[in-house]
């Protein structure tokens, strides 16, 4: 099969499958191209609420497909830019599901998550150096602001590669699963993702990343809201909330 970005939506998750199988799930410049307008509409679906990213196979993704950087590196960089940070800007929660290796590019998007789950034996590296290729400013400070600045130069520095405990050290890494037992563990989390309030997720992400010019925005989508009331009814009646607040298309 051709390289490609595979795609789904099941009971309120979008999971969006990297699908490179000769290349270890290397990123090609059209995939790389198809990330973006794949999350645009995502995005625009009421019925997603949650975003999976994850690999075909046993695998993440190795990176990008270096045969695409014969011709214009700055143009492939550029593709890879766009894509990193059209997930990072999707409005809903997003989750890297890491089996594998999750290297150069593969590690790019991971990091653009909002979290990532790892099965043991996953390996993590950032692998600019070994290529003599400047890693993007904004995927830099993105790594430094997951694993600290002393970490992100020891993997920008080297090009080495971590097994999953020290990525779960450092701060890469959220969660650490036993062989096989990534999956299922993605499953249970995103149902919990699911039946959470919008509103809240919504807001936390923009302030955890660095917004600061939305304080009044979500002050006044909260007095908007039902959420509030709906969840503090279903805690004192001891049921499951009805949150009814979307992301705006």
């Amino acid at each position: 099969m051709e390289p490609e970005l595979l795609h789904g939506v099941t009971d309120g998750v979008a999971t969006v499958v990297l699908h490179h199988p000769a290349k270890r799930n290397a990123m090609t410049a059209a995939m790389w191209a198809a990330l973006p307008p794949l999350l645009e509409t995502l995005a625009a679906d009421p019925q997603v609420r949650v975003l999976v990213l994850t690999g075909a196979g046993g695998t993440f993704c190795a990176g990008a497909d270096i045969s695409t950087l014969r011709g214009s590196p700055d143009e492939a960089q550029a593709l890879a830019v766009r894509a990193e940070e059209a997930l990072a800007a999707f409005p809903k929660p997003t989750l890297a599901a890491v089996k594998g290796h999750c290297v150069g590019g593969g590690a790019q998007l991971a990091g653009a998550c909002d979290m990532r789950f790892a099965e043991e034996g996953a390996l993590f590296g950032v692998t600019p150096a070994k290529l003599g290729i400047v890693y993007p400013a904004s995927a830099t400070r993105r790594l430094v602001s997951l694993v600290g600045p002393g970490a992100a130069k020891y993997l920008l520095f080297s090009g080495e590669l971590i097994d999953s405990e020290r990525a779960l050290r450092t701060g890469f890494v959220d969660e650490v699963l036993p062989a096989d037992a990534l999956d299922k563990r993605v499953a249970e989390f995103t149902r919990v993702l699911v039946s959470r309030s919008q509103l809240t997720q919504a807001a936390a992400k923009e302030f955890a990343d660095g917004r600061t010019d939305r304080d009044a925005h979500w002050s006044a989508q909260a007095r908007a809201s039902d959420d509030t009331a709906e969840g503090v009814a279903a805690f004192l009646e001891r049921r499951e909330p009805r949150f009814t607040w979307t992301v705006p298309r």
